[in-house]
Parts: C-alpha cells; sequence; structure tokens
C-alpha cells in the first residue's frame, strides 16, 4: 500500500468554483492532482479553510489563494490569519501561497517567513503546478515517520520469508484453522506481519537499545527533555520496577508515598528495602491529595527513618530514593521544585511515578510540575516512568522510563541489567512502533495544541456542568429535585463569565490555595499543589461542604453502575465521586453522551423509577433483594447504610495512624511463598502481621503493607474492612473491590480473608 495516497492536499480558494481563469486554472490543478490519486479537500473561506484543517491534520500540503475575500460571516479572516493558525499547530506541513508574481511585494515577511513559496497558476501549466505540490507533499510524508515505525513498515512491505520466530510465520499459521482464519481477518494482514522476532538486525535491539530501537529512544529522550529514555514494553509497573532495581539494594531505607502504586510495594519486595512511608492528605469525600509539604522537611523525615524500627543503625542511615505519584489518581500535581529543593540533600535518586501525567511537557500550564522539567546537576538524579498508552497514543503496556542526571550515578551498562530482568528477550514490536510513534506525535508544536485540546473539552465540560446546575435551579421543578451533580474544582470555574483562554493557559486557577475550601485538605503550602484540569471529579448528593453527611444521598457506585450500563466507563469510582479523564482520545460527542446520561439518571432518581427498567439484569441476577424497589429507594438504602456506619469518619480514621512495622515486605513475602502464612478473617486479623497489601476501592489507598500489624491503635483497618464485607451481603451487585483480600463463600456470606504470618 502507498500510504502517501492517504493524506489530502487542502486547497483554500474562494474561486474554485468561478467561472474566471483563475476558478478554471484552479480546477484544472486539482484534476491533476486526482490524477496522480492525491486526495483533495476544498474550501471556499477562510473559515472553512481552518474547518478543514482542523478536522484532517493529517494532510500533506496547502495551497492558500492570497487573494482570498474577507467575509463578515467568518470573522473577516484573511489568508495570513490562516497561515499563522496552521503554523501554530503544524510548523512543518508545506504551505504554498496561489499569488501573481507582482503581488509579492506586497506580502509581509512575517507571512513570508512562514511558507514555502509561491504558485503561478496562470502562468505555469497545471501538470507542473500539480508535480510541484506532489513533490512537495511527498518531501514532507517522508520525514513524518518516526525511525522505528519506518524500519518496520520498510521490513513489514518487503514480504520476506522468514525461517525465524514467531511460528504464525506473519500471520500465515492462523490461515490453516476456521479459529485462525477469523483470529487474521480481525487484526489484519499488516499487524500479524509487523508481529516479528528479535532475529530481524534491521529493526535493531531493544536490550541493547542499538539499530532504529536505539535511534528512536534517542529521539523521544529529546521530545521528553530526559537525559535517556528507555522504551518498556511491560507498562508502568515494568518501569517502576526497572528504577529500583536499578539503583536500591537489600537494606536500603526509602521513602515511599503511602499512595503507590502496587508495582512500587513488588520492587520494595524484590529489592528487600525499608519502606518510611510518606502520608498524603484526604479530604471528606476520600479523594486523595497531595503528600503534606512539611513531609520532606529534612528534620521530618530524620525523625520517620529513626523511629522505623526495622532501620539498623538509624543515626547513621540515610535514604536512598524517594518515590512520589504525580499526578495522583485524583489529578494532584506537585511543584516538583519545591519537592526537589526539600530533598537535594536527602536522596541521591527521586523517582516520580508519572503514570497518568505523560502529556506534563508538553503545555505551560503544567510547567514546573513533572519529573523532566529542569536539570540540577547538585540535586538527586531524577527518574520519571509513564504510562504512555494511558493518557497519550500508545499501544497497553507501552510506557516509557526518562532519566535526568543529578548527583545520583546512572551507568547505563549497569542500569540496563535492571532493565532487561524486566524485558522479555522477545518484545512485542507494534508496542515499540506505537512509543515510537506517540513521541514524533507530541514533537514541536502538535504536542502543546493536542494537549490544549484536551484541556479546553474539559474546561468547557466543567463550565457545562456549572450552568446546567443554575439552570436546574432556576426550573419550576420541586424543590426536592434541584440537585444536580457538582465537579471539585476551585471557585473561579464556577463563574460561567470565565474565559476559557486564561483558564487552560494559567496554573494559578487551578493551584490548591491555602485559604479556599473547595479542596477540602488543610495544611496546603502555597503554590505546592495544582488540580490537573483534564481529571475531572464529580461528585454526587450526600456529602456536606466541610463534611458530615446529608439525609438524603446518592452513593457514586450507583451512578457509575448505571453510566457503565449505557457505555460509558469511568476511570474511577468513590463513595461520592467518580473520575472522568479527558485525554487526546476525547471528543464532543463523548462529553454530550456523558451530560446526556447524567440528565437521564437524574429523572429516573427524580421518579424513583423501578430497578426492572434502570437495572434489568441486576433484578433477575438477585430478585429477591431488587425487585418492587425503585431507583430513589435503592440510593437511599445504601446511603443510610453508609451514613449508619460513618464511613466518611471511617475512612478518616483508617489514615489517621500507620500501622505498626513488625517486618520488612520482603520478609513478609518469604513467609509468604514458603507457605508460612494463615488464611485470617478480616474480622481477627489485629495483631496479626499480614503478608499481603491491602487496598480497598474506594479509596484506593493502601490500608496496610506487607510486614505490617494492625493493632489497638489502627483498629480502624479491621472496621472498615468488615463493614465492606456487609455492604457486598446488603447489596449483591454492587460488591467493592478489595486487593489483596481472599474471598471465600460462607453460608452465603462473602467472607474476606487475609494472608497473615503465621504466629
Amino acid at each position: 500500500m502507498d500510504y502517501l495516497e492517504e493524506f489530502p492536499i487542502l486547497i483554500i480558494d474562494d474561486e474554485l468554483h468561478s467561472d474566471t481563469a483563475e476558478g478554471r486554472a484552479s480546477r484544472e490543478i486539482v484534476k491533476e492532482l486526482k490524477a496522480e490519486d492525491f486526495p483533495v479537500i476544498e474550501a471556499l473561506t477562510a473559515r472553512d479553510g481552518i474547518h478543514a484543517f482542523l478536522s484532517h491534520p493529517h494532510v500533506s500540503c496547502i495551497i492558500i489563494d492570497w487573494e482570498l475575500a474577507p467575509e463578515a460571516a467568518d470573522g473577516m479572516l484573511t489568508a495570513a490569519d490562516v497561515i499563522t493558525l496552521i503554523r501554530e499547530r503544524n510548523p512543518k506541513v508545506p504551505i504554498f501561497l496561489n499569488t501573481e508574481k507582482l503581488a509579492i511585494t506586497a506580502i509581509p515577511l512575517s507571512v513570508i517567513s512562514r511558507i514555502d513559496g509561491y504558485i503561478w497558476k496562470l502562468e505555469d501549466t497545471p501538470a507542473f503546478i500539480a508535480g510541484h505540490i506532489k513533490r512537495a507533499a511527498k518531501n514532507y510524508l517522508a520525514d513524518v515517520l518516526p525511525p522505528f515505525f519506518q524500519g518496520l513498515m520498510d521490513y513489514v512491505e518487503e514480504y520476506k520469508y522468514s525461517w525465524h520466530t514467531p511460528g504464525h510465520m506473519g500471520g500465515v499459521a492462523f490461515l490453516k484453522s476456521a479459529a485462525g482464519r477469523i483470529f487474521y481477518n480481525f487484526f489484519g494482514e499488516n499487524a500479524l506481519r509487523a508481529d516479528l522476532s528479535v532475529s530481524v538486525p534491521e529493526l535493531g535491539s531493544l536490550l541493547k537499545h542499538s539499530g532504529v530501537v536505539g535511534e528512536a529512544e534517542r529521539m523521544a529522550a529529546e521530545v521528553f527533555g530526559a537525559d535517556r529514555t528507555y522504551f518498556v514494553t511491560g507498562g508502568t509497573s515494568a518501569a517502576n520496577k526497572i528504577v529500583w532495581l536499578g539503583t536500591v539494594t537489600p537494606g536500603d531505607v526509602v521513602l515511599v508515598d503511602r499512595n503507590c502504586h502496587k508495582s512500587v510495594m513488588h520492587a520494595i519486595i524484590m529489592t528487600g528495602a525499608v519502606p518510611v512511608y510518606l502520608i498524603p492528605a484526604r479530604n471528606e469525600y476520600g479523594i486523595i491529595g497531595p503528600i503534606h509539604s512539611h513531609e520532606f522537611r529534612p528534620e521530618v523525615i530524620r525523625e520517620k527513618i529513626r523511629a522505623c524500627p526495622l532501620v539498623e543503625d538509624p543515626a547513621l542511615q540515610t535514604a536512598r530514593l524517594a518515590v512520589i505519584t504525580n499526578s495522583t489518581y485524583d489529578g494532584i500535581c506537585y511543584s516538583k521544585e519545591l519537592i526537589e529543593k526539600q530533598l537535594r540533600d536527602l536522596v541521591p535518586y527521586l523517582h516520580f511515578d508519572e503514570a497518568w501525567f505523560a502529556y506534563a511537557r508538553f503545555h505551560p500550564l503544567y510547567a514546573g510540575r513533572f519529573g523532566m522539567h529542569a536539570r540540577d546537576e547538585a540535586g538527586p538524579t531524577v527518574f520519571a516512568t509513564q504510562s504512555t498508552h494511558k493518557v497519550l497514543a500508545a499501544f497497553s503496556q507501552g510506557s516509557m522510563l526518562h532519566v535526568r542526571h543529578g548527583r545520583g550515578p546512572v551507568d547505563h551498562s549497569r542500569f540496563n541489567e535492571a532493565f532487561m530482568m524486566f524485558t522479555s528477550t522477545s518484545p512485542q514490536y507494534t508496542i515499540i512502533a506505537s512509543l515510537d510513534v506517540a513521541a514524533r506525535m507530541m514533537a514541536g508544536h502538535s504536542g502543546k495544541f493536542l494537549i490544549e485540546e484536551a484541556i479546553e473539552e474539559a474546561v468547557v465540560f466543567r463550565k457545562k456542568m456549572v450552568m446546567l446546575a443554575e439552570e436546574i435551579r432556576a426550573s419550576p421543578l420541586p424543590e426536592e429535585n434541584y440537585w444536580w451533580f457538582t465537579v471539585w474544582q476551585p471557585d473561579c470555574i464556577m463563574d460561567p463569565g470565565a474565559d476559557d483562554r486564561f483558564l487552560r493557559n494559567h496554573a494559578d486557577c487551578w493551584l490548591l490555595d491555602p485559604h479556599d475550601t473547595w479542596h477540602g485538605f488543610d495544611g496546603i503550602v502555597e503554590g505546592y499543589a495544582m488540580l490537573d484540569p483534564i481529571k475531572v471529579t464529580i461528585l454526587t448528593p450526600g456529602i456536606r461542604p466541610g463534611g458530615g453527611m446529608e439525609d438524603r444521598g446518592i452513593p457514586a457506585g450507583i451512578v457509575t453502575k448505571y453510566l457503565r450500563k449505557s457505555g460509558i466507563v469511568v476511570e474511577k469510582t468513590g463513595y461520592y465521586s467518580f473520575l472522568i479523564l479527558f485525554t487526546l482520545g476525547i471528543t464532543k460527542g463523548k462529553s454530550g453522551t456523558l451530560l446526556a446520561e447524567l440528565f437521564r439518571f437524574k429523572a429516573l432518581y427524580d421518579r424513583n423509577s423501578p430497578l426492572e427498567e434502570v437495572f434489568p439484569d441486576l433484578v433477575q441476577e438477585h430478585p429477591a433483594r431488587y425487585a418492587g424497589l425503585g431507583l430513589y429507594d435503592l440510593c437511599q438504602e445504601m446511603h443510610g447504610y453508609l451514613k449508619d456506619e460513618a464511613v466518611t469518619e471511617l475512612v478518616r480514621a483508617v489514615y489517621a495512624a500507620l500501622p505498626e512495622p513488625a517486618m520488612t515486605p520482603a520478609e513478609a513475602y518469604r513467609h509468604l511463598v514458603r507457605g508460612e502464612v494463615a488464611a485470617v478473617p478480616a474480622s481477627a486479623i489485629e495483631g496479626r502481621t499480614v503478608a499481603v497489601m491491602v487496598v480497598p476501592y474506594p479509596p484506593g489507598i493502601p490500608v496496610i503493607m506487607p510486614g505490617e500489624r494492625c493493632g489497638p491503635a489502627t483498629r480502624a483497618i479491621v472496621d472498615l474492612l468488615t463493614s465492606l464485607q456487609e455492604f457486598d451481603a446488603l447489596f449483591p451487585g454492587f460488591e467493592s473491590e478489595v486487593h489483596g483480600v481472599d474471598i471465600i463463600a460462607e453460608d452465603g456470606q462473602r467472607v474476606y480473608y487475609i494472608y497473615c504470618v503465621e504466629e
């Protein structure tokens, strides 16, 4: 396939359809291009041209008539305005001005410096002009593909006979059975031919970072602002472990965000490190806030190390590495500069787990709030691990590990040993290619505008939610139906007149100010933390501002179950909140559909529609429990239970104090592997040392880590787990998600069991 022919030419000319010499010449040029199999997009006004460009960002060449007549209907836009907008979004696509030779002197330098040449359509032949355009388009497209993906495409298109793995030999093996044929047809020939082996020398080696793979990683490092970048095909779970296995050894003290991903705990176990925890804030909704800035003070960290019973010679011991989740799952991102300044002399290595924050470098809104922001050679060496597949455009499991050198040494040849521990000798080449393409997509100006579009969509959605709430309150509804979903966000966004451009470009709008009440976190330092606007947390009724539960409420789990039934899957659900993400793939249609379904849920709730209508599958599966109930009834029952259990206060109590560290996570894991553990009911774990990490969702923070002992001071952990167990029994179909527990059916009930070290 000649992929060059998939990229159209855009012609913006108000005389394209005119019966004039200029119009006839333009149509002849279009005819010649189409004869060469180049698709052509035609636009008759400046605004049409802008819309065509925005909806077809893959155009390969643009022809603009310099004498475009400004029209009041499109804001009196000129050809110069069109060129400015295009160049802001794509500095490389060839742009030719269609004009007369004598008119060149009237074209300003600001325009001349942004175009690639001129077309004299009444002087040169249509065939010559079409050939000139096609050559420029081909030259542009030849540089579009990044190195690894280009090499992969070239190899696949050579149709070589292979005598190496994988065994399906470019998909041929699948054609030998009915199931295989369906598989082949579903994924397509190119996907299967691109599934190659490390035996292909033309594509280099991921393990050695050689050839076009190494070139692709070097280009990605430049794009993401790193000194070195590694492509990781096992997701950020693998990237986190690579960082730790490359820097940490048994007995090293590590500073660990208590709101860490489970892969960090796996790394702690693998390295035999001694964790000392940094504690994040929480608010009344259970939303995870930032680690309090005072946790990074040298005197506080030294006291934490001194007080840890697992640290040998605490007076002499220093921390080897600190790991911080940035941004948090709820969208809180830190001032990297403030943290690095506080940790500058305390740790040689600083690891930002940026699984959900790979886009931060590409928009000025996030300046100073991501790992690769700036180099401090006297400060810690900084690692940033990013799930490219989560928030940019890459295949699942495609992640990047970025390194920026500081005082902690990172010798590539030694560090690469850790990399090879978590990289298959048969890596999936299509994942590598997707990482290569993801980096190229973010290069230059395009990265900023891709992210800005996501921010813009999120801002529009946030403001629309506020406007809808006001419209509902102004409508002739019964007072009890005035409710609407609110958005967790700064007060300035609540102003419908807030300027969209200002909101998407000024970080001050999104800061967690210590004097504001909207965020619900105490002790926030000015400028320290910011809410990422593209991570939108929607709040459901049930909790009063500042804390305490209302008489009526709508648990978020019911709302998100309804949305899921309607084909809308949210990122995370809390007790009275749920999170949605506005990433590169978001469209206006998606957010419009979400708004429509939220309205539909409100209508069903307000009229107490029968569950047979709202959740027919749920009623069919549990008829004795839900038959005859309405949606309002179910919400009130569930809310009443959560209120009686004082769940918001219970969750706060769980995280008010840490369990006692009885042994290192590595030692607890050794007991687990050897079978020196017992499955203990969650109701009976007080006084026991657990062997696994236990993480209830919500809220998504570990309540107890391997090697920790639940004592009287942390009895709230037991209370929370037994409350979740009881909730499962009362509300089947809405069961809690708790990582680290085994669920065993006893007398028709779900009983939580947790592995504890044998006494």
